[in-house]
């Protein structure tokens, strides 16, 4: 409470000068330019902070969006207020911050396939790329490859040649999720049949898997991991570069023979094109300070994700590497949104 009322109190002290300012000037026809000047060299931030994420709550960027929600705000001393609007695979969300003003009051935390993903799948996109840019990649996590207790396999070359034979059912978080390129990337790479079958969100496509609606699903580890270690799904590979240190005993993809399945998804924040630039150094400088924090370590870990903080160039070129990648897959796999 001591920390609001300073703020408002030093508010209305500033506020008043300004106000004193302007009267002695607008004789001189210098009052609103003076104001207008002012407005301009305030600080940022000086009043709440929109985070908006373009999938459900619950989910991997929600629980980071929180996280860094709580570190921005002790650091920033303004609220910083976690918005969910999911839909699309991602597009309303990202449509609403592309159109909202270039002030910095408006920040998108989401992944990668909204930007990387969509413009392949979609006949029309709300908004152009053109629209938004990169303020920090956070961080990359593989994702799990998970079967239902009913699935004979046991590993995922035997699920391959069972997928070979007979078409298996993928559940994923959505149309164009990452999950859902992922089990594409699997059908293509492998031969193997699949039918996928879309939820709304990681956590209702987990509970498809446990009430076998669906025989797998390519989904974020931390939502697989208490049914896999109670016995009620089985995880046989990952999808990272690496194995996960939340499934240490379940082997990647890479060390299957089976490298090009490797699928990361990344975790970043985007910003209307427009904002200035002074705005984006705070913003950044901030979740800087945030990731550097050993709690905010810790949820990361927690949720199955590798550290980057890549910013400016860094950023906007590993989006378009994967723009890229993720155009050649949608294009031979002739994958849709359906």
């Amino acid at each position: 409470m001591t920390t609001v009322f300073k703020n408002a109190f030093g508010g209305a002290r500033r506020r008043l000068a300004v106000a004193a300012a302007c009267a002695a000037l607008l004789p001189l026809g210098l009052g609103l330019g003076a104001t207008a000047a002012h407005a301009a060299d305030a600080p940022y931030p000086t009043k709440a902070v929109k985070l908006l994420t373009n999938f459900p709550a619950g989910g991997p960027i929600d629980i980071l969006a929180r996280t860094l929600a709580d570190a921005l705000q002790k650091d920033l001393k303004q609220p910083f207020i976690v918005d969910n609007r999911p839909g699309a695979g991602g597009n309303i969300g990202a449509d609403f911050v592309a159109k909202s003003p270039a002030d910095g009051y408006t920040v998108l935390l989401g992944i990668d396939t909204t930007f990387t993903i969509n413009p392949h799948l979609y006949p029309s996109m709300p908004f152009a790329a053109k629209d938004l840019k990169p303020l920090m990649i956070f961080s990359s996590s593989g994702l799990s490859f998970g079967v239902a207790g009913n699935v004979k396999a046991k590993t995922l070359p035997e699920f391959i040649a069972q997928a070979k034979a007979e078409p298996a059912t993928f559940s994923s978080a959505g149309n164009g999720s990452p999950g859902h390129i992922a089990a594409e990337i699997f059908a293509s790479e492998t031969g193997a049949k699949i039918t996928h079958v879309p939820y709304k969100g990681n956590a209702p496509a987990v509970l498809a898997l446990m009430g076998d609606e669906v025989q797998a699903g390519i989904l974020a580890t931390p939502g697989l991991l208490p049914q896999v270690q109670s016995g009620k799904l089985r995880a046989l590979a990952v999808t990272g570069r690496q194995r996960s240190p939340l499934l240490p005993q379940v082997p990647a993809v890479g060390e299957l023979g089976l490298k090009n399945l490797e699928f990361e998804v990344l975790y970043l924040a985007m910003v209307p094109a427009a904002t200035p630039e002074p705005v984006m150094q705070t913003l950044r400088a901030s979740l800087q300070k945030a990731m550097a924090l050993p709690e905010v370590k810790s949820r990361i870990a927690a949720l199955d994700m590798v550290p980057l903080g890549e910013t400016g160039t860094a950023a906007s070129d590993h989006l378009a590497a994967s723009l890229a990648r993720y155009g050649r897959i949608v294009k031979a796999t002739g994958m849709k949104v359906d």
